[in-house]
């Protein structure tokens, strides 16, 4: 493509929105539209309804067909996330309709595809493109109604009563009015927001939400209320059963501005001459209009364009990048929470494939496996938590890819989220098939219930989350010094002998006293020895603990007993919390955290070290702390969080890198390395 050949787009989902995208096109300076995928191709009017493009039969083959760059996304919202990443993967640019996905986790997963392939990915928030957006800006940011106090914005609308047949009302497309028009005022606060304190855009530090649910379980009218830092409060609302002015509303300290019918720019699908009223505070009222002419569409289109000529991944500002998307996606996230909209096709039931809409695949390789004393199958060289995800929609797409790239060990605990962490991963096993493949780790007794009778009852409860009746790896959450070991190896061996736990057990957060103490115990009494640690283990030394009774592993006298022991470590915080990456220096001391638990000279050096094998290597300093945790002379198995997929990619990067015990000494600082 060059600056004079039009970008050639076909359109995924042949429907109303499409034909006014399609007038944008023939309008644009830009784009051309050649192709249309439909489902039905043989459906009466698309020929008319899409002059001079091809028809072509099913979204694959839009996919397939060479002389298409770019793709328009308008079918309905559960299809944005698995068609715009087969779109990327065939290296199609993509502009999808809004919202860009059911979910920020979701969106986040379509921005990794799209950052892999290199591909354009745009949301077809219309207004955003149109000049009456950046004029509104623009006057926010000259003062001329003093400093933003309040913003009010709505986007809703009745439709003429309760149709079960139609999208909008349909809980199996996503219906309601927080996902199809929501966006629209929240993102529009976010940039008004952001235009108060000079940003681009703003993220609101509460969200509090409501909405109706009618009969098919889809919010008919809606609301929420957004405090950002500063003090701007804005006040939201949408409805797809109910008649709003749709006026947005912006308070300041001199006055205020309404725009009516700013979504449409006070015209319709294909003009909006743009209208803005100043009112100051006297009453004076001014109106200044754009007296714009042109397709309101033909803006997106050229937006789009311009940034795939100049080989840009996103929209440029006014447009909404993928950080803006995000953010509205994560308040639309938090406003259905607070609803209790949880639509049925985003439950486990549901959502038998991957975000791709393909079958989970095995057999990958990405991720190394090995074989641990105790367990009686290989498991990943790195083990997966995932405690921040409180939906299997969200929790499933790490999942999926985790275990795609060759990844079978997960990490979960009785108290993590209040156990929504082991039934999300019951869920997931259970739903995929995989049980069989998968190293399950449970851990129990946690403080201040860590007593040898809560084992075996809280174990109880963790198998019903997890949908198993074992699993493959146990550990005590914490230790009580003042029970004696021996009890906690009776329970635990006693959940061995009923076959709840089918592999090595120990303790997490255990001293090296009291391990040697239960494996003494253990073999005077004929019962199983504990087998595995659960301590923190990393590059840098834990000064102090990050959490009460935590116990780290990294220093010397640790090391030497874990390589005489050959006991496996399954090591949390294994890259030091962020110590390893920019978040952490010398002259950096905004994290409390950060300083109290790893800021010493010794630790500094050892980041320094890894700083500079990471230059030499090509990559970064925290893949060499995962490499020194990976090539320990001892079974050294990593726990990592990744919260995106790209998180993850990321961490797999460490996984190449061989490390001598030369190499392993010189970045703990115990001699010379050569060059």
């Amino acid at each position: 493509m060059t600056s004079t050949t039009p970008i050639r787009w076909g359109i995924l989902g042949p429907g109303s929105i499409a034909q006014a995208f399609a007038g944008g096109a023939a309008a644009s300076r830009t784009g051309k539209l050649v192709a249309i995928g439909a489902r039905n191709p043989a459906k009466p009017g698309l020929a008319e309804s899409f002059p001079g493009a091809r028809i072509l039969d099913g979204y694959d083959a839009l996919l397939a067909d060479p002389d298409i760059d770019a793709v328009y996304i308008s079918i309905p919202h559960p299809g944005h996330a698995q068609w715009a990443i087969r779109a990327a993967e065939a290296g199609k640019h993509v502009l999808c309709e809004k919202p860009l996905a059911l979910t920020a986790f979701e969106a986040d997963a379509m921005i990794h595809a799209a950052r892999k392939a290199g591909t354009f990915l745009g949301e077809a928030f219309m207004y955003r493109l149109h000049p009456q957006t950046l004029k509104l800006v623009e006057l926010i940011g000259s003062g001329v109604i003093g400093d933003v106090r309040m913003i009010k914005s709505s986007f809703g609308f009745a439709m003429p009563g309760f149709m079960p047949e139609h999208r909008l009302y349909a809980n199996d497309l996503a219906g309601g009015g927080i996902l199809d028009v929501g966006g629209y005022p929240v993102s529009m606060v976010r940039l008004i927001a952001g235009a108060a304190a000079g940003l681009p855009f703003a993220e609101p530090d509460k969200v509090v939400g409501a909405a109706h649910l009618g009969q098919s379980g889809v919010d008919e009218w809606a609301s929420a209320l957004l405090h950002f830092p500063g003090g701007i409060i804005a006040e939201v609302s949408c409805s797809i059963s109910l008649n709003q002015d749709n006026v947005l509303r912006i308070f300041g300290t001199r006055g205020r501005i309404e725009v009516p019918d700013f979504w449409f720019a006070g015209g319709n699908r294909d003009v909006g001459l743009g209208q803005i009223d100043v009112i100051g505070s006297d009453g004076a009222r001014e109106t200044i209009s754009v007296n714009e002419k042109r397709h309101v569409y033909s803006f997106e289109v050229d937006a789009a364009g311009e940034a795939i000529l100049a080989g840009r991944q996103e929209f440029a500002w006014p447009g909404m990048g993928w950080a803006d998307s995000l953010g509205t996606l994560r308040v639309l996230d938090r406003w259905r929470a607070a609803a209790g909209l949880e639509y049925g096709i985003e439950k486990a039931p549901r959502r038998t494939n991957t975000i791709s809409g393909r079958p989970l695949r095995s057999g990958g390789t990405a991720i190394g496996k090995r074989t641990v004393p105790g367990l009686s199958k290989p498991a990943s060289v790195v083990a997966l938590g995932f405690e921040d995800f409180r939906t299997f929609s969200s929790g499933s797409i790490l999942l999926d890819a985790f275990f795609e790239a060759g990844g079978n060990l997960f990490d979960t605990g009785y108290v993590y989220g209040g156990g929504y962490t082991e039934a999300l991963l019951g869920e997931w096993l259970k739903n995929r098939g995989v049980r069989a493949q998968s190293v399950v780790i449970a851990k129990g007794a946690h403080s201040p219930l860590c007593y040898p009778d809560v084992i075996g009852k809280q174990l109880a409860q963790s198998l019903d989350r997890l949908q198993t009746d074992h699993v493959d790896v146990y550990f005590m959450h914490r230790d009580n010094p003042d029970v004696p070991v021996g009890e906690f190896v009776d329970a635990m061996d006693r959940e061995v002998k009923a076959g709840r736990i089918r592999g090595p057990f120990g303790g997490s957060n255990w001293t090296m006293e009291r391990m040697d103490e239960a494996i003494a115990y253990a073999e005077r009494t004929g019962k199983q020895k504990p087998g595995a640690l659960s301590n923190n283990f990393s590059l840098a030394e834990m000064l102090e603990p990050i959490w009460a009774g935590c116990v780290t592993s990294s220093s010397d006298e640790w090391k030497a007993w874990l390589r005489s022991r050959q006991m496996p470590n399954f090591a949390w915080s294994s890259q030091g919390r962020g110590f390893f990456t920019d978040r952490a220096g010398r002259d950096r001391h905004d994290n409390e955290e950060l300083v109290r638990v790893w800021y010493s000279e010794r630790n500094f050096g050892r980041r320094d070290r890894a700083i500079d094998l990471a230059a030499r290597l090509g990559k970064s300093p925290i893949h060499i702390a995962l490499a020194y945790v990976l090539n320990q002379p001892f079974p050294s198995i990593p726990l990592i969080g990744p919260r995106t997929l790209g998180e993850l990619d990321d961490s797999l990067r460490a996984l190449d890198i061989t490390l001598s015990p030369a190499d392993l000494e010189w970045l703990d600082g115990g001699s010379l390395r050569a060059a």
